[in-house]
């Protein structure tokens, strides 16, 4: 029996897999957004000034591209 050639949009684990992977970018940016602000706090010997404004802004700037893929993909 031939195996069909099913595209990887059209099926649901293509689905599965480009929702799963948004969110692995999600978290990627986030962490970093947290690690240079915990290194620049270390740096500029801040009490979590950096640490606070970089990862509120590294989760602002996650959901805009989470906004901007979702868009592109419907």
């Amino acid at each position: 029996m031939a195996k069909k050639n099913v595209p990887l949009k059209n099926s649901k684990f293509g689905a599965y897999a480009r929702f799963s992977g948004i969110g692995f970018q999600m978290i990627a940016i986030i962490m970093f957004g947290v690690y240079v602000g915990v290194k620049l706090d270390d740096y500029f010997q801040y009490d979590k000034l950096f640490t606070v404004m970089l990862s509120l802004l590294s989760v602002i700037i996650s959901i805009y591209f989470v906004v901007r893929q979702i868009i592109k993909n419907t």
